[in-house]
C-alpha cells in the first residue's frame, strides 16, 4: 500500500515541521483496485471482521481488511445505495436504485426481497437482526418503512414516516432510529413507536441531494449529525415523569453545535473528538473559476459553541477533481480506530499512528534522544525498530553537530558490551581527532577490547597530555594494554624531559604491573615517593622496620598488613599486636585481616576481637562470630548485650542451644516474620514452629507470611485452625490460592494430557479413514504390472476382474498367484518385494 496523503496546502513550515500528525493513511488495494479499474464505489459498511464494497454496477463485495475479495453478489444492474449489516455480521441488507430491496443470512438460508417502483436511497437492519425477536429493517425512498417478521414467517410493512420528500440517511443504534429528510433529521423510539424529535437542518438552500447529511451514533444515546457545513451533537435522553403527559418519554438535547469551514461528507467518533471528512471547494488564482480540491479530514475537539482543530491533512484520492460532496463516505471500525475514506475511484484508510510511527517521525526531526527515549520504554510494542539502530544514529547526530564528549557518553549505554561496535566507534572517534573523549567511557572489564584500541589512545594522551596519561594508567587495569609498548614509548619521551615527575611516577605505575619491582623502588627512591613497601620486599628491610609498624600502619593500613602477613616468619603476629596496642583501630585490622586468611592462627586473640569488631566494624562481628571455633561465646554473649545488638545476640543464643530465646528475639525486637520462619526452618524444631504460630495468631501480617511459607514444613491446617473468627488477615486468599495451587496444578495437567490424547486420537482415526475411503482412478493408459499388457479390456462388453492396490499397483486378477486358505488377504508383489507393504490393503473391482 502507498501513502499518497499530504498536509494541508495551508499549513506553513513551521507548524508541519513542529507538529506530529495523529493519523496515517493507507489506499486499500488488492481486490479494491481491481474492482475500482471496472467499476465505481458507491458505499461501503465496516464490520470488524470484513468490509463490504457496493458499486454503480449493483455489485457487492465482501472483502477483508487489506482488500483482498472474499465474496461477490450480483445484486442490481444499477447503483447500488445502502449496505447495512447488523452488529454480529451475519445479516446483510442491501438496496439499489432500481428498487430492489434484499436482506439475507451471509450464512444461512434465510432471505427476503422486495422491490419498489421508486429508487429506494437507504436499508438499515436492526443491530440484533440475528435474534429472532428482532427480525426487523428499515427502507427509505419516498417513505421510511419498517419491516417486521411476524410469528407465520410472514413480512409485513409499516410506514413510520412520509412526505418530506427522499429519505437518503438512516442510522439505527439499539431501540433508536434516526434518519434525514429534506426536512431535518428524525430520531425513532422502535421499543415505544414513538418519534421522538425532529431537528431541522440549518442550510435549506443546500440541494439536499448534492448535501446528504451525514449521521453517526457515538454511543447508543448520542447523534452526531453533519449537514453542509454545520455540525450538531445530540443527546437522548429520558424525560422525568412529571414532566410526560402525552409527550415521549424520551426528548433530545442538542449539547453543541458548530459550524465548519467546509461541507461535511463523513463523520465519525474518536475518543471524546470527532473525525470530519470534508469536501473543499477553492477558486483557482489564474482562472477564478471554483474547482473541486482535495477532501480534508480534521480531527477536531468539539465545545458547546465552537470546535477546536486538533488536526487536519489533505488527502489525494483518484478522480478528486471530479467528484462531489455526495461522492465521499466516511466509515469507521470502532474496535480498532480504523478509518475509511470511501470515494468512486478510491478507498483510503486511515489508522492512529503507533509507537513506530511516532519514532519515525522523531527521527525525521533529528530528535534522537526522544526517539531513543520512546523505544526504550516501548521496546515490546515496537516492530519496525531497533534500539540499537536508533542510539547508533543519534551518536552520529552528535558527533556530526560537534558534541563529542555528549557522543562519547552515550556510548556508554547504546553500545553496552558489543565489543565490535565499541571498537568501530573508536576509529570514528579517531578520524576526527577525538579520541580524549572517548577515552573516559571506554569499557575497562565486561567487555574488554582489543589491546591496540587502548595502546592507541595512551599514545594520543602521551602525545599531548602527560597528566591525562598518567590518569588513564591508574584507572586503566594493567592487562587492558601491552605493558612493555607503552613503557617503552614513556622512555622515549624522557629523554626528551627526564625529570618529569608524572613521567617518573607513570613508568614506576607501569613496572609495578609489571612486577618489575626493582626498577619500580629505584624510581620511587628518586622521587621520595610514599610507595616505599615495594623497597622493603625488595631488600628484605623487615629487621629494620619493627619499630616503625605505627607509622607504616598510618601510611597505608592495607598494604602494611599485607606485608606483614606475608612475612611473618620474620615479624611474628605477637610483636605487631604489641606494637598496635595503643592505637585499637589499626589492630583491628591487622587482626580482622589476619582472621580473614587463618581462622586459627590468631586464636589467641579472638576473645580480644569481639570488643575491637563490636566498636570499630560491627558489620563483621556476626561472620567473625560464626566463623570462630575458639571464640568464648559467654564473653561474645555479654558484649552483645551490653551494646543491645539483636542479631549478634539471636545467632549467639541459638549456637548456645537457647533457640526459643533467640526466636523470640527476633519477633519482640526485629519483628521480622520473614526471618523467624527461616530460623525456624533452619531449626527443624516442632517447638519452634509451635512458639511461631502462637506468638503469630493475633497478628495478621505475621499469619500472612506463615501462610506463604510453612506449607512445606508445617501443616498449614494447623494454622488456619487457630485464626480467631472474624480476624482481618491481608491477603488470606491469595495465601490459600498459593497452598492448594500446586495440587490443582497438577490435576488440570493430567486432564489436559487426557484431552489432548483423545483429541489426537479421534484425528488420527479419522484422517486414516479419510485415506481409506479415497477412490483410485483407473483408465486406459494403466498397464498391468505382470504382463505389462493394458489393465482395461480393448472391448469394454466383456466381463473382466481386476485387482487396485492402495500402492497405485494395478494387476488382472488371472496374472496374481492364489492365495492361500490360511491367509486370504492378497499384497502387492511389488511392493512386498522391496519390504514396504503400502499395498498391503487391497481394492478388488469386477465388471
Amino acid at each position: 500500500m502507498k501513502n499518497d496523503c499530504r498536509m494541508p496546502a495551508h499549513l506553513s513550515m513551521e507548524e508541519e515541521s513542529e507538529e506530529e500528525p495523529k493519523l496515517k493513511y493507507e489506499r486499500l488495494s488488492n481486490g479494491v483496485t481491481e474492482i475500482l479499474q471496472k467499476d465505481a464505489a458507491s458505499c461501503m459498511t465496516v464490520h470488524d471482521k470484513f468490509l463490504a464494497l457496493g458499486t454503480h454496477y449493483g455489485k457487492v463485495y465482501l472483502l477483508d481488511v487489506q482488500g483482498n475479495i472474499t465474496q461477490k453478489f450480483d445484486i442490481s444492474p444499477v447503483k447500488i445505495n445502502q449496505i447495512s449489516l447488523d452488529e454480529s455480521g451475519e445479516h446483510m441488507g442491501v438496496c439499489s436504485e432500481d428498487g430492489k430491496v434484499q436482506v439475507f443470512g451471509l450464512y444461512s438460508g434465510e432471505e427476503f426481497h422486495e422491490t419498489f417502483d421508486c429508487p429506494i436511497k437507504i436499508v438499515a437492519v436492526h443491530p440484533h437482526f440475528v435474534r429472532s425477536s428482532c427480525k426487523q429493517f428499515v427502507t427509505g425512498g419516498k417513505k421510511l418503512l419498517l419491516f417486521e417478521r411476524s410469528w407465520m414467517s410472514r413480512w409485513k410493512s409499516s410506514v413510520l414516516h412520509e412526505g418530506e420528500g427522499n429519505i437518503r440517511s438512516v442510522k439505527w443504534r439499539g431501540h433508536l432510529i434516526a434518519w434525514a429528510n429534506n426536512m431535518g433529521v428524525k430520531i425513532f423510539d422502535i421499543t415505544s413507536k414513538q418519534r421522538i424529535t425532529n431537528v431541522p437542518r440549518d442550510d435549506i438552500s443546500l440541494r439536499p441531494d448534492m448535501y446528504p447529511c451525514s449521521l453517526c451514533w457515538k454511543d447508543s444515546v448520542t447523534l452526531i449529525i453533519g449537514w453542509g457545513p454545520s455540525v450538531k451533537i445530540c443527546s437522548v435522553k429520558e424525560r422525568h415523569a412529571s414532566e410526560m403527559r402525552d409527550l415521549p418519554s424520551r426528548y433530545v438535547e442538542i449539547v453543541s453545535q458548530f459550524e465548519t469551514e467546509f461541507y461535511i461528507s463523513g463523520l465519525a467518533p474518536l475518543c471524546d473528538q470527532l473525525v470530519v471528512l470534508s469536501y473543499v471547494k477553492e477558486v483557482s488564482e489564474k482562472t477564478e473559476r471554483e474547482y473541486c480540491a482535495r477532501p480534508r479530514l480534521d480531527i477536531i475537539q468539539p465545545l458547546s459553541e465552537t470546535c477546536e482543530e486538533i488536526s487536519s491533512d489533505a488527502l489525494t484520492v483518484r478522480g478528486f477533481q471530479e467528484n462531489e460532496c455526495r461522492d465521499y463516505h466516511l466509515e469507521y471500525s470502532e474496535g480498532e480506530s480504523l478509518f475509511y475514506i470511501v470515494s468512486p475511484r478510491d478507498v483510503v484508510v486511515a489508522k492512529e499512528r503507533d509507537q513506530d510511527d511516532h519514532i519515525d517521525w522523531l527521527l525525521e526531526k533529528k530528535k534522537y534522544e526522544e526517539a531513543l527515549m520512546a523505544a526504550e520504554i516501548s521496546q515490546k510494542n515496537i516492530k519496525r525498530h531497533k534500539i540499537l539502530d536508533i542510539g547508533l544514529a543519534y551518536i552520529n547526530h552528535l558527533v556530526e553537530k560537534g558534541e563529542y564528549d555528549i557522543a562519547a557518553r552515550k556510548c556508554q549505554k547504546i553500545l553496552g558490551k558489543n565489543a565490535a561496535l565499541w571498537e568501530y566507534e573508536v576509529y570514528k572517534f579517531k578520524e576526527i581527532g577525538q579520541l580524549k573523549a572517548i577515552s573516559p567511557y571506554l569499557p575497562r572489564g565486561d567487555p574488554v577490547l582489543k589491546p591496540l584500541i587502548y595502546e592507541m589512545i595512551l599514545h594520543e594522551f602521551l602525545e599531548s597530555d602527560y597528566e591525562g596519561f598518567a590518569t588513564l594508567i591508574r584507572e586503566w587495569p594493567g592487562d587492558l594494554y601491552n605493558n612493555s609498548v607503552i613503557v617503552q614509548a614513556v622512555r622515549d619521551h624522557l629523554k626528551k624531559d627526564s625529570q618529569n615527575r608524572t613521567l617518573l611516577k607513570t613508568l614506576a605505575e607501569l613496572y609495578t604491573y609489571d612486577k618489575n619491582y626493582g626498577n619500580a623502588l629505584e624510581i620511587y627512591l628518586t622521587l621520595r615517593h610514599k610507595d616505599v613497601f615495594q623497597l622493603i620486599h625488595k631488600h628484605n628491610l623487615f629487621s629494620s622496620i619493627k619499630d616503625k609498624i605505627v607509622l607504616l600502619m598510618d601510611f597505608d593500613s592495607e598494604k602494611a598488613v599485607d606485608m606483614l602477613l606475608d612475612n611473618e616468619d620474620k615479624i611474628s603476629i605477637k610483636k605487631v599486636v604489641e606494637e598496635l596496642e595503643d592505637r585499637p583501630e589499626l589492630q583491628h585490622v591487622y587482626l580482622h585481616k589476619l582472621f580473614k586468611r587463618d581462622h586459627h592462627k590468631g586464636q589467641r586473640y579472638h576473645e580480644k576481637q569481639i570488643s575491637l569488631y563490636a566498636e570499630f566494624d560491627r558489620p563483621n562481628l556476626l561472620p567473625f562470630l560464626r566463623d570462630s571455633i575458639h571464640c568464648p561465646l559467654e564473653k561474645a554473649l555479654e558484649i552483645c548485650q551490653q551494646r543491645n545488638f539483636v542479631e549478634e545476640t539471636v545467632y549467639l543464643l541459638s549456637r548456645m542451644g537457647n533457640s526459643r530465646s533467640a526466636l523470640k528475639m527476633i519477633m519482640e525486637e526485629l519483628h521480622d516474620v520473614d526471618k523467624a520462619i527461616d530460623f525456624a526452618k533452619e531449626q527443624d524444631d516442632g517447638e519452634l514452629w509451635e512458639d511461631l504460630i502462637l506468638y503469630s495468631i493475633d497478628k495478621p501480617p505475621f499469619i500472612t507470611g506463615l501462610l506463604n511459607n510453612i506449607g512445606t514444613h508445617v501443616d498449614p491446617i494447623l494454622l488456619i485452625h487457630r485464626i480467631k473468627e472474624g480476624m482481618e488477615i491481608p491477603n488470606l486468599r491469595d495465601s490459600l490460592v498459593k497452598i492448594l495451587q500446586d495440587y490443582n496444578l497438577q490435576i488440570l495437567l493430567r486432564e489436559g494430557c487426557k484431552k489432548i490424547l483423545v483429541a489426537d486420537s479421534l484425528s488420527l482415526l479419522k484422517k486414516m479413514h479419510r485415506t481409506q475411503m479415497k477412490g483410485i482412478l483407473v483408465d486406459e493408459e494403466n498397464i498391468c504390472e505382470s504382463c505389462l499388457s493394458p489393465i482395461l479390456p480393448s472391448d469394454a462388453a466383456k466381463p473382466f476382474s481386476m485387482v487396485v492396490f492402495h500402492c497405485r499397483h494395478m494387476f488382472h486378477k488371472e496374472c496374481l498367484p492364489m492365495t492361500s486358505m490360511n491367509s486370504p488377504v492378497q499384497f502387492c508383489n511389488i511392493c512386498s518385494a522391496k519390504h514396504r507393504g503400502p499395498g498391503s490393503a487391497i481394492l478388488e473391482m469386477k465388471k
